[in-house]
């Protein structure tokens, strides 16, 4: 598909032809991995922290003991497995659902996009010269003593007119010299197209994902019957641990976890490939937060303050009515004021004791 320029001084747009995106694994179509690939994260991640719980790696860092988790805890580690298989088996219907509503992802027509933002920077620059008239400025003029030492610079002081920039383009006409992007345009470009937009659209999936899982969280403990038919379930987890993270009422996984990620997928136009990644992303980032230790090396415990020492404290008795914000930032507890202040050492200090007064002896 060929493209015409938006004006006779700005490059052409190159022409392009789009083709499905190929696989990214050659042994698993890309419909099957977005329905594995996160739980087969979920569980990786999982059993990690579930050997080094078992084995006790790194007691210093742990939040509770091994004593807590057999003394506090309501529901068996069958129990939880098996309600996380349900959730599981939920979200891969969910998956599948927005799998067939997208188109396959198309490649080919990288380059032209990056032109048209090249195009974006080029036509930016053509206000320069008035900004700087504003400030009393002759851009004309300064552009001009600075041709032969920077031309680049004088080019974009001229509101970007890059004469010495150009190429020979063979067309139905003959042979015509057309003008090319400053490479420090094509880069900005790319910075635009491959990393900022990307960017963008995640950080706002998260956003919103964190926005509807405050307040649909908070409303499953304000509201009574909320709590007690859907949200108890997942709180009878008082010391949390990595495979436990999706243990919930199958009504409050669809509503909370499932349709909240799926809508942030949709609201922020993510690719398909772009919501791979940031559907397992966000899978590992929820087990990370549920794992009970907090390690000072695990990138997700550092990226922000939403980390398994901050969710543990909700899932205590003390803290039930603070630190509702998940899976990745702490904005609506902090704007709120549903963020947990003061000490905790003393309290859990308390329920180790306890629990470890409560320990059956060895037979």
């Amino acid at each position: 598909m060929a493209n015409a320029t938006f004006a006779s001084d700005l490059p052409p747009l190159p022409a392009y032809e789009l083709r499905p995106m190929p696989d990214l694994l050659p042994f698993i179509s890309d419909f099957w991995l977005s329905l594995l690939l996160p739980h087969f994260a979920y569980w990786v991640v999982s059993m990690i922290f579930h050997v080094i719980d078992t084995y006790d790696l790194f007691p210093q860092y742990r939040l509770h003991t091994p004593a807590e988790i057999t003394q506090r805890n309501l529901a068996s580690r069958w129990q939880v497995a098996r309600d996380v298989v349900i959730e599981q088996i939920i979200q891969i219907g969910m998956s599948t659902t927005l799998s067939l509503t997208e188109q396959r992802q198309q490649i080919g027509m990288e380059d032209y996009d990056v032109a048209v933002w090249a195009t974006r920077v080029r036509l930016a620059q053509r206000a320069l010269p008035s900004i700087l008239g504003v400030l009393g400025l002759n851009a004309a003029t300064i552009s001009k003593n600075m041709a032969a030492s920077h031309p680049l610079l004088a080019g974009v002081l001229a509101g970007g007119h890059y004469p010495f920039l150009m190429t020979e383009l063979d067309g139905a006409t003959g042979t015509q010299h057309v003008p090319v992007f400053a490479t420090w345009e094509l880069l900005v470009a790319k910075a635009v197209y491959w990393l900022i937009i990307p960017s963008i659209q995640l950080w706002f999936a998260a956003c919103f994902l964190d926005t509807w899982q405050y307040f649909w969280h908070r409303a499953m403990h304000v509201n009574k019957w909320m709590y007690t038919h859907w949200h108890a379930r997942h709180h009878r987890l008082y010391v949390p641990y990595a495979y436990g993270a999706l243990y919930n009422h199958p009504v409050e996984g669809f509503v909370l976890d499932t349709l909240g990620a799926g809508i942030a997928y949709k609201v922020s136009f993510l690719s398909p490939r772009l919501g791979l990644w940031f559907f397992v992303g966000s899978m590992m980032k929820t087990v990370d937060d549920h794992c009970g230790y907090a390690l000072p090396w695990d990138p997700l415990q550092r990226i922000t303050s939403n980390n398994a020492a901050y969710h543990d404290i909700h899932h205590q008795s003390w803290g039930i009515k603070t630190n509702y914000s998940q899976p990745f930032f702490t904005m609506w507890d902090r704007l709120l004021g549903t963020m947990w202040k003061g000490d905790t050492s003393g309290k859990y200090e308390r329920t180790r004791t306890a629990a470890a007064s409560k320990k059956k002896p060895k037979a």
